[in-house]
């Protein structure tokens, strides 16, 4: 009994021994699908630029308006020319292919956009012949969220291609997964879940400018036209329309979303609250003062001593906060909040002689009488549900809303009674 009890040891020992000793040869099995960059020169992205027929709207980015003209940018791959002398029934002329533009802004005759790490100056003088006037060439910054940059023999990574594969390591050597859903490799990125791709990869007076909407990172003051770069902002003098030059490069803030021109100053939006810049000197906007809230995603319109700021929650933006916030800014030097109203995912909004419009997300578009500023949520004067909605223009009775399904435009001219005028289709392909 005895040596059979030893022998029971002697075994159970070298069990033991060898379930240690092969620890490191367990093996794990993980399929994944990863992106590879595509990468295309700057010489074939510079020479790709220009007119083609009109197409259908797919994505709709930034949205810019210039006497009877809307222009809608198609996110990354240029900007749709829409006749809109008619808001019940806007006409798309032409399509401006611009690869990698997501901005854009309108002074006389010239579209300002950007192409990448490029600034094109347009004469769209004639609408038919489209011809670009200047080219700054690598003014803008080249990343993405994941660190990528510019290859300077490779080009700029204008896309990302889909593969699949199946990754084998040891306990001792698997790859971290990274906080975003992915991880590094060689070849590119990597994704245990596809869905995390979805958060890694945005006739009048000659010399006057267009409106842009709450979400632009373009905006035009006076002689000069600022652009949003990163943290950073670009003052580039376009005195001579056709032939901007650019001037400084400041730092703003590493969080900056937007830029809203007001009476000679400069709102930022940003995720950690609104910065006022005042343009003394327009090639050196100066900061003023900065107003401070829950971190968030904020575009900022103003009328008169008032700014509107909203803000809201989601993947990109971090917070959990969805409201409407009502600031006094009548002493620029000092930004006091007034009143907040609850919202339920709110993106862009505008005002035009205190009617303000809010672009709710999924629970449409919602019209205010903001005559009394502390009462806003008791005076909505209208309520357009079941469309997802980003941006809206306010101008001269027409609001022009952008949506994920379209384009819509409404009649203001009696707050008590707004209309619809139109609605321009996306395409779902």
């Amino acid at each position: 009994m005895k040596k059979l009890t030893s022998i029971t040891r002697f075994l159970f020992c070298i069990l033991l021994l060898i379930s240690f000793g092969c620890e490191d040869n367990y093996e794990i099995v993980q399929k994944y699908s990863y992106f590879e960059p595509v990468y295309t020169t700057t010489a074939e992205i510079r020479a790709s630029v220009g007119l083609t027929p009109p197409q259908t709207i797919r994505e709709a980015g930034k949205i810019y308006i210039k006497d009877n003209w809307l222009f809608v940018n198609e996110v990354g791959k240029g900007i749709h020319i829409i006749d809109n002398t008619n808001p019940a029934n806007p006409i798309i002329q032409g399509f401006l292919t611009i690869p990698g533009n997501y901005d854009l802004a309108v002074k006389g005759n010239i579209l300002y956009a950007d192409s990448y790490i490029d600034l094109l100056a347009i004469d769209i003088t004639d609408k038919a012949n489209i011809k670009i006037t200047k080219r700054l060439e690598g003014i803008f910054s080249v990343y993405n969220r994941m660190g990528s940059s510019i290859d300077p023999v490779k080009g700029i990574i204008t896309s990302w291609e889909q593969k699949e594969n199946v990754m084998v390591t040891t306990s001792k050597g698997q790859a971290k997964i990274q906080p975003w859903g992915g991880f590094w490799f060689d070849r590119g990125v990597a994704f245990a879940q596809l869905s995390s791709v979805k958060t890694a990869a945005t006739p009048g007076n000659p010399s006057t400018s267009g409106i842009g909407g709450s979400m632009a990172r373009f905006t035009i003051e006076g002689d000069y036209l600022y652009m949003l770069d990163a943290g950073s902002i670009h003052s580039v003098s376009i005195g001579a329309l056709n032939n901007p030059v650019a001037k400084t490069k400041s730092m703003i803030a590493w969080d900056i979303e937007t830029i809203f021109p007001h009476n000679g100053n400069l709102f930022f939006g940003a995720q950690s609250g609104m910065y006022i810049y005042g343009l003394a000197d327009p090639e050196k906007p100066n900061r003023i003062s900065q107003y401070t809230h829950v971190r968030s995603c904020d575009p900022v319109v103003v009328e008169g001593d008032l700014a509107y700021v909203t803000l809201r929650s989601g993947t990109n933006c971090q917070g959990f906060t969805n409201q409407l916030e009502v600031i006094n800014i009548k002493d620029l030097t000092n930004p006091v909040l007034l009143k907040i109203y609850p919202m339920t995912n709110p993106h862009g909004l505008g005002i035009d002689n205190k009617n303000l419009f809010v672009c709710d997300g999924d629970d449409g578009l919602k019209v205010y009488d903001a005559t009394d500023h502390l009462k806003i949520s008791d005076n909505q004067l209208a309520h357009y549900k079941n469309i997802n909605t980003y941006d809206v223009i306010p101008y001269q009775n027409v609001a022009i809303m952008t949506g994920k399904d379209g384009i819509y435009q409404y009649d203001y001219s009696n707050p008590k009674d707004i209309r619809q005028l139109s609605r321009l289709t996306f395409s779902k392909e």
